[in-house]
């Protein structure tokens, strides 16, 4: 049974209705089950940590996941989603150094890896419960029971399987390299998380001198950032093709060399400056200087401490002279291996420990962090006489991602994967897979592939997946673990764990008389976990081997534009490597929500909203839809606007909700006044010849039709624009048009075809934005279900909108000439509603005649075609269409837009706009068509120039009663002279509005049997005389009696309104018709319907002791009846029960109960005056019998009874006049006050801002004196009164 539907909704409450709905039906699972056999649409979800709660970019990505599964289920396939968690890595290890004050590698020895790591695994998932609430919230269906977490045994097996095929293939090496460093978290990154966190920081900026071992006079100077390298500086760099310079200071006659083009980084002026020799770099090659510092000066005798060429430096910034210290930077070390000063297997230089302090080989400096002793190396060098100059340079540094502390670049050992050998595969690969947008696979991650380096996959840390390689003390024996069951053999150890403190004390014995192998210490790049996901979420190859190998590679995945260096980079890297083959076959790049003013979004500045509380306040589908229908999803930067979410609502969301709300006001209009029952069937349907309806009907079916080829394409951000296209067709087109239909205006036939069409919109937009919307197009199907014809669904579980299949577009029903044609006769509309406002005459009053120009005759007739809808919208009493532009005295005139061709033409505007307003109107229709034009030599668009039509006043015809417009469709002229009739006709259209807009006001719908009563004042204004002359016309438009005041002494008034209208007053009144009100409850009793509600098998919670309680089914009488939802609400804030799993019984004759479910036949009311059980498992017969059961209300109640008072501060929609107050609930618990039952009288009947009276009997003087135990009322009747003031 269809339910009638509120005026105002609350689009968050309605969703929580929706979520218990999905609860209740298991909705998700179920979906899952009904699509088992279908196609697999395979998915991949990239893992966040949950040690930080969602953000918006969490929130976006999981709305574009959370679409394209939907869409992809819904269109006919299988969609497995599983929600991931990323638990290893930094973030974790960072949060438990922080909280346990760890400083290093020995204070993490001194505490134990075991207890470390359980400190680690005690926070992995510490928001795990409010990732799940957000995910949920935002109706996102994902399972989180069948998740996987980088953590779980199996998980970490199959990553060991990974590396061994890695390292099988000969791809995986130990090498020392230079890596980009993070010294508060004691461990090396990934290129690619080096990337991600750069900022602009002010660094010291110093010119130090090298004195050559040839001529000590002579000093090579070298500029660096980077002052706390100097200590172990071992070379010098020059580029061999570019000019050096032999220069003398003339401030201070020391001698120096470095590069000519780099003069200006010490002196200003050329007169500071003596040039004395220039030569090229290579001449300075291999030419030997003094050390700066003296802790490393021995390896000047294995060949350090001199210059050698190289062509990475540039004329950009410095010196042009680069001092090279080759285990803190890539370039340094590659010059210095090259050149011998170093060898991979010699001792390395790299006096800077795991936390980025220097060791006792720097005496004057040990101890001190690097970044801070940069004052004091620079204060050194200028006791030392070898600093020349010092200054601060402003550049952009990385910055660790998850410490937010400064990168050092430092050389540590570590495990490589070799990716430069792949990289032509891997953009081979790439070029396999279908990204959105493109340009981010073309030019992006293209880019970034072909200067792909090898990735260090290993890191210096604890809590994480271990590398699996045993090896010898001299590390010439070397064996790599690939499974659990391998290590068992290979050890004789079993184990069930893999973290650290499980394996790391395992050893293998050694095949070639070495003793014992024994685990290297380093684990995984986290990194390598997520990339391994495809593989690893299965268990692969250990189980799931064909499920897996069958849905390989992905058929979508979507994450933010950071990731094209992070889980894309590392997904294609591992499938190419493993399979040859890409992982995924689409993908959605997002860009990043930024805060408001384009800065990043930061909860210490607290620039943003927080995300929750934007659901709670507008609901999660307008967040949604507000998202995807951004820049972001075209991997474009949104700058996050609170306002934009509450857009959707006011422009989407509430036009297409009463477009909906009208929809089912006459299907129960029509059932009630003409008794017929709305059933549609699609099969049964008798096309319609009205236009409008065909027009509808072709422009639905052309959007589905879109809609499906762009979400074929994946992007999503084309359709919501077109929704919100849709929304206005259909709202402000095609039920304005057709409102009298609707209403039956035009015969019960007319009004079924009507109906039908509206109904067939409705609900094949429900069934297309569902992906998109889940929850409000679930609200409207639950209702619009019912008025299918149960033939159709009765072989189909249809108890959701997201279990049924997309619509197919319905070609035959396309008709791009009537979609034309309409398109036309909007465009006229438009126009002409434009002229009206420029002229201040409202539609409401009749103008004479519209003409239409156009040189198209097509246009024309299409134009006619659709005459009637054209003059009643305008409210004009004839059209004429012409072709004759001269007919009617109209020219083009073309005016220039001042600031624009101000700004660029300079000096020449002047000339060029005299030449503008002299252009003939053939030149300016020319430039119409054209879209530019040649004045004075200079090319002009249309942003250049506004187009105007004017009346030619050389002529000599006066057309002064035309006004006109044009929107390069056609050209409309609309006469605008007055006329009294006319004027008069306009009068009585406001009189009509004054009184509609009033019956609004009162929440009364179009079934509500009222009177009119209307006075004005004076009684001589000549409204008084329009009303009386159009007094047939404004009651046959309102269908209601209309009569001159007074109102009988007996009628019921509902509203009082007084209204200006021109120099006059209207007086309105809206009555009751006798019998006509809504009635009341019987008194015997409470005088709303109710039922019981008693807790079988549970306890109550949240302060709550009583297990029987009462629920009113409407309050007050009439008004409000209360939903199956809405019931389970009721229950679970009655007893405290809201996290409960529970469900609600009714008995039946049999003895035995039958499950409570939302859909009901004839809704709740056949449970008026029952008791219902709650319980979490169905209840027995002996349950059910040993039961408290009463027919009465459980809770103590009073009833209450308006006196002389309207109901409702009207915008509530309260009509019924009696209502009931439960005085506690459940029983024995929360008895209300005296104050509290004051409050529930003004909540139930919307009496806001007033003073309430509550009495005894309708004629008592005084107000009732309640008794301290307000328990002792049950069962009476209050009376409530009331006077203007504030409570």
């Amino acid at each position: 049974m269809v339910e009638p539907i509120p005026e105002r909704i609350d689009f968050p409450g309605a969703e929580e209705e929706v979520l218990m709905l999905w609860k209740q039906l298991n909705a998700f699972q179920t979906s899952l089950k009904q699509s088992k056999g279908k196609p697999r649409y395979s998915f991949y979800d990239g893992p966040p940590f949950a040690t930080g709660l969602p953000h918006y970019g969490h929130i976006l990505a999981g709305t574009i996941k959370d679409i394209v599964t939907r869409w992809a289920h819904q269109s006919g396939f299988h969609v497995e989603r599983r929600f991931g968690w990323d638990c290893h890595g930094l973030p974790v290890e960072y949060e438990i150094d922080k909280t346990l004050g760890i400083k290093g590698p020995g204070d993490v020895a001194s505490m134990g890896i075991d207890k470390y790591n359980e400190a680690c695994r005690g926070i992995v998932m510490r928001y795990a419960g409010e990732w799940k609430d957000v995910v949920t919230r935002l109706g996102r269906w994902i399972d989180f029971d069948r998740d996987y977490k980088t953590l779980y045994p199996w998980f970490m097996e199959s990553i060991w399987w990974v590396f061994r095929q890695l390292y099988d293939k000969g791809l995986v090496y130990q090498g020392f390299k230079v890596m980009p460093y993070s010294t508060a978290c004691s461990t090396p990154l990934s290129n690619f998380e080096s990337n991600q966190n750069y900022k602009d920081v002010q660094d010291p900026a110093v010119i130090v001198n090298f004195p050559l071992d040839e001529d000590p006079d002579v000093s090579m100077i070298a500029w660096t950032t980077t002052p706390w390298t100097l200590p172990s500086n071992m070379a010098l760099c020059v580029n061999p093709q570019l000019d050096y310079v032999k220069v003398k200071d003339n401030t201070t006659n020391q001698v120096y060399i470095m590069m000519e083009a780099r003069l200006e980084a010490l002196f200003k002026k050329p007169e500071e400056y003596t040039i004395l020799d220039r030569f090229k770099g290579s001449t300075l090659f291999g030419k030997g200087y003094k050390p700066l510092f003296p802790y490393f000066s021995e390896r000047k005798k294995s060949g350090a401490f001199r210059i050698f060429v190289d062509g990475y430096v540039t004329t950009e910034t410095g010196t042009g002279v680069v001092h090279q210290a080759p285990y803190f930077g890539e370039d340094d070390y590659r010059v210095c291996l090259a050149n011998g000063v170093i060898s991979r297997d010699g001792t390395v230089v790299c006096p800077v420990d795991a936390s980025g302090c220097f060791t006792e080989e720097v005496t004057d400096f040990k101890g001190q962090y690097v970044k801070e002793a940069d004052k004091n190396i620079i204060q050194w060098l200028k006791q030392h006489g070898r600093l020349v100059n010092q200054g601060t340079y402003v550049h952009s540094y990385p910055f660790c991602w998850r410490s937010e502390t400064p990168l050092i670049y430092k050389a540590v050992p570590g495990w490589f994967v070799r990716v430069e050998p792949l990289v032509e595969k891997l953009l081979d690969n790439n070029s396999q897979c279908y990204w959105v947008p493109a340009f981010v696979k073309e030019k992006r991650f293209a880019n970034w592939l072909r200067d792909a380096h090898d990735w260090a996959i290993s890191r210096n840390r604890y809590w994480g997946t271990p590398i699996p390689l045993w090896v010898s003390d001299d590390y010439e024996e070397v064996v790599v673990v690939g499974s659990v069951e391998e290590l068992y053999r290979l050890s004789g150890v079993r184990v069930t764990d893999l973290h650290r403190e499980s394996v790391d004390h395992v050893t293998i014995p050694s095949t070639r008389g070495k003793g014992v192998l024994k685990r290297v210490t380093e684990v995984f790049d986290c990194w390598f976990e997520s990339g391994s996901m495809p593989y690893a979420q299965n268990h692969y190859p250990f189980e799931s081997k064909k499920e897996f190998e069958d849905s390989f590679p992905a058929d979508f995945i979507a994450e933010g534009i950071d990731q094209t260096r992070g889980w894309f980079y590392t997904l294609l890297v591992l499938s190419t490597a493993l399979f040859g083959k890409p992982p995924f076959k689409n993908l959605i790049v997002n860009g990043l929500v930024q805060a408001a003013d384009g800065q990043k979004m930061s909860k210490r500045k607290k620039n943003y909203p927080d995300p929750m509380a934007v659901v709670h306040k507008y609901g999660a589908d307008a967040l949604r839809l507000y998202l995807i229908n951004s820049p972001v999803v075209r991997a474009d930067s949104l700058r996050f606007k609170e306002e934009g979410v509450r857009d959707v609502l006011k422009d989407v969301f509430l036009p297409w909700y009463n477009a909906y709300r009208f929809l089912i006001q006459n299907v129960i209009r029509l059932e009630k006044e003409d008794g017929l029952r709305f059933v549609y069937n699609a099969d049964t349907v008798v096309s319609s010849d009205n236009i409008m309806d065909r027009w509808i009907l072709s422009f639905t079916q052309s959007l589905i039709q879109f809609v499906t080829q762009e979400m074929a394409a994946y992007r999503l951000y084309t359709v919501v624009p077109r929704l919100v296209k849709f929304v206005d067709m259909l709202t402000n087109w095609y039920v304005r048009f057709n409102r009298k239909r609707l209403k039956g205006d035009g015969g019960t036939e007319d009004c079924l075809q009507a109906l039908e069409t509206l109904f067939s919109v409705l609900f094949s937009m429900t069934q297309v934005m569902a992906p998109f919307i889940p929850f409000l197009t679930e609200q409207m199907y639950q209702n619009l279900r019912h008025l299918l014809d149960p033939s159709l669904t009765k072989k189909h579980n249809v108890d959701s909108v997201h279990y049924l299949m997309l619509p197919k577009p319905r070609e035959k029903l396309i008709d791009q000439q009537i979609e034309r044609s309409v398109s036309r006769m909007q465009s006229v509309i438009e126009v002409s509603r434009v002229i009206r406002d420029r002229k201040t005459i409202p539609v409401k009053y009749p103008l004479k005649e519209l003409v239409v120009i156009q040189q198209d005759q097509q246009c024309l007739d299409d134009v006619q075609s659709l005459e009637s809808y054209i003059l009643e919208e305008l409210n004009v009493r004839t059209l004429t269409t012409s072709s004759d532009k001269q007919k009617y005295c109209v020219k083009l005139v073309a005016e220039p837009d001042h600031r624009v061709l101000g700004a660029r033409l300079k000096q020449a505007y002047k000339s060029v706009q005299k030449a503008i307003r002299e252009l003939t109107d053939q030149q300016l229709q020319e430039f119409q068509e054209k879209g530019e034009i040649d004045v004075e030599g200079h090319t002009l668009s249309r942003d250049d120039l506004k187009l105007v039509y004017k009346f030619d006043a050389k002529s000599g015809m006066s057309l002064f009663e035309y006004e006109a417009h044009s929107d390069n469709q056609a050209l409309v002229l609309l006469d605008v002279t007055p006329d009294q009739s006319m004027l008069d006709e306009g009068v009585a259209r406001e009189v009509i509005n004054r009184i509609q807009k009033l019956r609004k006001k009162a929440s009364l719908v179009p079934t509500d049997d009222i009177t009119v009563y209307y006075d004005v004042s004076p009684a001589s204004d000549n409204l008084a005389r329009v009303i009386q002359t159009h007094h047939g016309y404004i009651q046959d438009t309102l269908k209601k009696d209309l009569r001159p005041f007074p109102a009988p002494a007996t009628g019921d008034v509902i509203i009082k309104e007084s209204a200006k209208l021109k120099d006059a007053t209207l007086h309105m009144a809206i009555v009751w018709r006798e019998g006509g009100m809504p009635t009341s409850a019987s008194s015997d009793g409470p005088f709303c319907k109710y039922l019981n509600v008693q807790l079988l098998g549970l306890q109550p919670k949240g302060g709550a002791k009583g297990r029987q309680g009462t629920i009113l089914l409407e309050n007050p009488c009439g008004d409000f009846s209360l939903s199956y939802w809405e019931l389970l609400q009721r229950v679970a804030m009655i007893f405290g029960l809201k996290d409960a799993d529970f469900k609600l019984y009714a008995p039946r004759k049999e003895g035995d109960v039958a499950l409570v479910t939302h859909d009901m036949l004839n809704g709740l009311n056949p449970l008026h005056g029952t008791t219902i059980f709650v319980s979490s498992k169905q209840p027995s017969a002996a349950d059910v019998s040993s039961a408290s059961v009463t027919p009465d209300p459980s809770c103590k109640y009073v009833n209450l009874q308006l006196l002389g008072v309207k109901p409702g501060s009207l915008q509530c929609g309260v009509k019924g006049r009696a209502a009931t107050i439960l005085l506690e609930n459940p029983v024995g618990d929360f008895h209300l006050t005296r104050e509290q039952l004051v409050q529930e009288a003004c909540r139930v009947f919307g009496l806001h801002n007033k003073i309430v009276h509550l009495k005894e009997s309708p004629t008592a003087n005084q107000d009732l004196k309640l008794a301290s135990n307000i328990l002792t009322m049950h069962g009476s009747t209050l009376y409530v009164s009331q006077t203007d003031g504030h409570m």
